[in-house]
């Protein structure tokens, strides 16, 4: 009998806390937004390694190297080149309207036919990372096989010992979209289930129904399995919508494995952050500061859990630290469910780690808890 109560009152305070968000429309537009636009964006927006870089070209030798030299270059890898004088060189560079600024000197071409080594300057607006960093090494070898072909008089290139036969798992085509919105999805599932839960700890603070809790026959470990049970369901359900109508419908991008597993992986994910959100809402005393708090969690959150750097790729230390962190094994689970098609047979430690930081976290945040509403009562 009273399993049975216990149990009615999770059901009741979760149908309440349903209620509440359902009548916060700032709350369903940041819900609507984040597993919708927010997706396809960062699917979209975030451009191949080298898409229509703006190359400028100084053609002071105007022969029929230089004008090879120029027409090597073209979309989609680069813009259409502008020539442009010597003087208008640095100004363009200076307004950011050119990644890249090939001179080619006067003579040029009669300094290679006679073996010379004429000295060609490529300049590089290197605060554009991404597309400096690579269309530098494409430009030289662009200019290189031209001046090269030009020479010789054909293209050629000298025959490996080997074949190198490249297959590209997973992605076949090397489209970034397929990485970015699925990394988005699991982003914002750990975003939102801090911001939900934590929000409506705090609402109920402002609004004084915290108080009412208190004199009601329910316990602390009720009110806070409804917030995260209600929270969860809330963002579980945003994110099966968002991954078959968006990324799957929208986008074309296909899933290699289970949903049902990877929605279980989630659902214990959203176990740990839903605690860690009622967790930083009782260290704050309104919604700025928890804000703040949650700025200060939620970036080493996803920077350092794998999704956008390898693990294998940062300090020692950091990998070790970040193995407490929720995040880190749903990471794991996400891109070994959705790109590799893995099974429990592979994911099973991952879940395991999910469900012990789950509890400790869950432990940690209704200890915190009943402290703070012990000092209210």
């Amino acid at each position: 009998m009273n399993r049975s109560r216990h149990l009615a009152n999770i059901y009741r305070l979760g149908v309440k806390e349903l209620w509440s968000l359902w009548r916060d429309p700032m709350m369903l537009v940041l819900i609507l937004y984040v597993f919708t636009g927010a997706v396809y964006t960062a699917a979209t927006a975030l451009p191949e390694t080298l898409h229509h870089a703006p190359i400028a070209i100084v053609d002071e030798d105007d022969s029929p190297l230089s004008q090879r030299i120029v027409s090597a270059f073209y979309p989609p890898q680069f813009t259409t080149p502008q020539q442009v004088r010597p003087d208008a060189l640095d100004a363009g560079m200076d307004q950011g309207r050119f990644t890249f600024a090939l001179h080619l000197p006067q003579g040029l071409q009669r300094d290679v036919l006679a073996g010379r080594a004429p000295q060609i300057q490529l300049n590089v607006d290197a605060t554009r990372m991404s597309q400096a960093f690579v269309g530098s090494g494409a430009v030289q070898q662009i200019v290189a096989a031209e001046v090269e072909e030009f020479v010789q008089r054909h293209r050629g290139s000298a025959a490996l010992p080997v074949e190198l036969v490249l297959r590209a798992r997973f992605n076949p085509a090397l489209q970034e979209a397929w990485f970015g919105s699925l990394m988005q999805i699991i982003n914002h599932i750990t975003m939102l289930s801090i911001v939900l839960t934590g929000a409506a700890l705090i609402r109920e603070r402002e609004h004084g129904t915290i108080e009412h809790l208190l004199v009601m026959p329910v316990t602390p470990t009720q009110i806070m399995l409804s917030k995260v049970w209600s929270m969860g369901l809330v963002v579980l359900v945003a994110a099966a919508l968002s991954l078959n109508l968006v990324v799957r419908g929208l986008l074309g991008v296909p899933v290699e494995g289970s949903l049902a597993l990877f929605f279980t992986g989630a659902a214990l994910s959203l176990f740990a952050t839903t605690s860690m959100g009622i967790f930083i809402a009782t260290l704050a005393r309104n919604m700025p500061q928890f804000g703040m708090l949650m700025m200060l969690t939620i970036m080493p959150l996803q920077m350092l859990s794998g999704g956008t750097t390898p693990r294998e790729s940062m300090p020692e230390l950091v990998q070790t630290v970040m193995l407490a962190a929720p995040t880190t094994h749903f990471v794991e689970i996400g891109q070994a469910i959705l790109y590799r098609g893995a099974g429990i047979e592979v994911v099973w430690k991952p879940f395991l780690w999910l469900a012990v930081i789950g509890s400790v976290l869950f432990a940690l945040s209704l200890a915190r808890f009943r402290r703070t509403i012990a000092q209210m009562a």
